[in-house]
């Protein structure tokens, strides 16, 4: 098979990489890559969001599945008009995607369907929302209603700051993104994320994992698109699990069917495990960046059949997924300034060699100097992964091999884990 892989981060790559060990795998095209992912297929200078440029691309080297990575791309439509060439896609269309791209539809489809969730309002100014500020208890949770990189989402303590924060972004501050806010009611619990995949009518559960969201050790500093992540998550006991599919998966799927617009790809629901059960904090319409790092890692099954299965609607006809029963964490390493203002063109050394089989490290925000060395180009740059029999030893693999890269640009957090360790030293 000839696939044609959207994206350019660490999510990207870690798709590439467990792609190119498909046998199915014929030739595997990527655009726009990065230079972590050269070696594993061929590279084509086209943006995500340039969908003409990617169906073009798709029809030249006559595709047999366009994987789509990144949100925008979907937001953008790609889905949607690979469709009118019949190309298979394994990515949401654009109308689906709205579960990611405005959290205030996704609330009132929960509304809709019944779906366990933090009670909500949605504001239009900045008058409206401060008002409603009396109605939720702190600390106030105010999230930007359309997409933002991972960052737009704040808790407030009090009322003068969530003041602060409802102005910064309806006045501008995530553009359009912040065009809305929903201000929502504060969860009590561990938070977590599950995924499954669907075909549009059957849905076939594809892991779970534990995000670190906040920028610096502590869970203290801004949000982040992430900093850090590790598969399995403890907090996902079997019972969890099982309510989370019986009421947030499976009514979403159906319940998206049902609406005229059927979702196919990969779902991510982020969730608080409360004492009322498990109630959905958000959904993404893509695999997790960092998670899909580690769930690729521990991935057992050959990964190319099941997004095609998901494209064509048949998942039905394919076993669960097999994953391996080892932990992977990952830990991010971003440029200083991230997530505000991240440096960029700085020189990293060591970040290309060969760390051993339990450790890889996916590109995500590189690039080459004109000497050929590799340079920061992005808010985070590397995600360095490693397995172990447990999360302990993950984690010394590792910041292990953290240690051997000479950045002294970047910087990352030195407690990924601290949950399933404190559950471990608990237990």
């Amino acid at each position: 098979m000839i696939f044609l892989l959207v994206g350019s981060g660490g999510r990207e790559h870690a798709l590439a990489w467990k792609l190119a060990q498909s046998p199915l795998t014929e030739r595997l095209v990527i655009a726009p890559g990065n230079p972590g992912m050269a070696p594993l297929g061929d590279l084509r200078d086209i943006k995500a969001t340039d969908v003409e440029g990617l169906v073009a691309l798709a029809r030249e080297i006559q595709a047999d599945l366009v994987v789509v990575g990144p949100e925008a791309a979907l937001e953008a439509g790609l889905a949607d008009r690979l469709a009118q060439y019949d190309i298979p896609c394994f990515g949401a269309s654009k109308r689906a995607a709205r579960l990611e791209t405005s959290k205030a539809f996704t609330k009132q489809f929960c509304d809709r369907h019944e779906i366990p969730t933090a009670g909500y309002g949605v504001y239009e100014t900045a008058a409206e929302a401060r008002q409603a500020l009396s109605v939720f208890k702190p600390p106030y949770v105010i999230k930007a209603d359309g997409l933002a990189a991972g960052k737009g989402v704040v808790i407030s303590p009090d009322a003068r700051d969530a003041g602060h924060e409802i102005d910064a972004m309806l006045g501008g501050r995530f553009g359009q993104a912040g065009a809305r806010v929903v201000i929502e009611e504060f969860m009590e619990g561990e938070e977590a994320s599950l995924f499954a995949l669907s075909d549009g009518t059957r849905s076939v559960l594809f892991g779970g994992a534990q995000d670190h969201k906040r920028a610096f050790d502590g869970d203290h500093g801004p949000n982040t698109g992430g900093m850090g992540t590790y598969s399995p998550a403890p907090v996902f006991t079997p019972e969890l699990v099982e309510a989370a599919e019986a009421r947030i998966i499976r009514p979403t799927i159906a319940g998206m069917a049902a609406e005229g617009t059927p979702y196919r790809g990969v779902l991510y629901a982020g969730l608080m495990a409360t004492d009322q059960g498990p109630r959905l904090v958000e959904f993404n319409a893509r695999f997790g960046d960092p998670e899909c790092q580690v769930l690729m890692m521990r991935l057992k099954s050959d990964l190319a059949p099941y997004l095609l299965a998901c494209a064509q609607g048949d998942l039905g006809r394919l076993p669960p997924p097999e994953f391996h029963a080892d932990t992977v964490i990952c830990v991010v390493m971003a440029a200083k300034g991230y997530p505000d203002s991240p440096l960029s063109g700085s020189i990293i050394r060591g970040a290309e060699q060969d760390f051993g089989p339990d450790v890889q490290v996916f590109h995500a925000g590189t690039a080459r100097d004109k000497e050929g060395r590799l340079t920061a180009a992005g808010g985070r740059v590397l995600n360095v992964c490693a397995r172990g029999a447990d999360v302990t030893q993950a984690r010394e693999r590792a910041y292990g091999a953290i240690r051997k890269i000479d950045w002294p640009g970047g910087f990352y957090r030195s407690d990924i884990g601290w949950r399933a360790l404190e559950r471990d030293e608990t237990a």
